[in-house]
C-alpha cells in the first residue's frame, strides 16, 4: 500500500519498533533512505556510558543505532547531540539542544532505567531559579518522531521554504490539509498534501518541505506569500 504518513503515524507514537520502521520509511519517501553505516556504531555508544557512568536506554541506543549518523534527518536547525556530546545537566541526560541555546531536550536520571522513557525540556531563561523541566513526550521514540517530522521542514533551500503566517491562516491550513496526527508540542501542528509536509511552527510561522523543486513551486503557487527562498 506504500507509506502513508497520516495513517502509519499513530501505531508507531505507541511502539517502539513501529516508530523505527515509520523513520525507515518516512526517509525512503523523500528519497534519503537509511544504510547500515548511517547507525551510530555500538563502540561509540558504549564509549558514552562509560564516560557518563550510567546506561542509555533501550530506545536512545536504538535510535542513534538507527541513523546517528544522518544530521539531515535529525539536526537541520536544532541539534541532536552526538554520543560524545551528551550530558548530564540539572538531574537529566541531554540529548538534544535548540539551535541558539534557547531549551535542551533531556531523559530525567531516575527515568533511565526504562526501555523507552519520557523526554522533557528545558528552557534557558533569563531566571535560572525558574528553569525546570517540563514534560515533552511520554515516549522517547515518540520524541525521535518529533525530531524527525520537524527538522524535515528545515532541509535544503530547493526543498524547504518558510515564511510568516498572517491573521487565520493556520486555520486555513486545517481547513485545506490533512493534518499529520502527531501529539501537539509546543503548539506545532503538521499538516500534508500528496508530495508536501508542513508545520505551522505554533500558529505565526509556515515551514515546507516537498519531495522536489517543481512540487514546491506548485505548493507555494497554492499558497502564496512572502516565502524566504523563493
Amino acid at each position: 500500500m506504500g507509506f502513508d504518513i497520516v495513517r502509519d503515524l499513530p501505531p508507531a507514537l505507541h511502539d517502539r519498533a513501529a516508530a523505527w520502521t515509520f523513520i525507515r520509511e518516512f526517509a525512503a519517501s523523500w528519497g534519503l533512505p537509511l544504510g547500515i553505516e548511517d547507525g551510530t556504531p555500538e563502540a561509540e555508544l558504549a564509549e558514552a556510558e562509560e564516560r557518563l557512568g550510567l546506561r542509555l536506554p533501550a530506545a536512545v541506543r536504538e535510535a542513534y543505532a538507527l541513523f546517528g549518523r544522518r544530521p539531515d534527518l535529525h539536526s537541520n536547525l536544532d541539534t541532536l547531540l552526538s554520543p560524545g556530546e551528551l550530558a548530564v545537566e540539572h538531574g537529566a541526560l541531554v540529548f538534544r539542544e535548540e539551535n541558539q541555546g534557547a531549551a535542551r531536550w533531556g531523559v530525567l536520571l531516575d527515568a533511565l532505567g526504562g526501555d523507552d522513557p519520557p523526554v522533557h525540556i528545558r528552557a534557558d531563561l533569563a531566571d535560572k531559579y525558574a528553569e525546570l523541566w517540563e514534560p515533552w513526550t511520554d515516549r522517547f521514540s515518540a520524541a525521535v518522531l518529533e525530531i524527525v517530522l520537524a527538522e524535515s521542514t528545515q532541509g535544503p533551500e530547493e526543498l524547504c521554504d518558510s515564511r510568516a503566517l498572517g491573521a487565520g491562516e493556520d486555520d486555513e491550513l486545517a481547513r485545506r490539509f490533512a493534518l499529520v496526527p502527531f501529539p501537539t508540542e509546543g503548539g506545532q501542528n503538521y499538516y500534508t498534501v500528496p508530495g508536501v509536509l508542513l508545520s505551522d511552527g505554533g500558529g505565526d510561522w509556515l515551514s515546507v518541505r516537498a519531495r522536489d523543486p517543481d512540487t514546491l513551486d506548485r505548493f507555494r503557487t497554492l499558497l502564496p506569500g512572502d516565502w524566504l527562498n523563493a
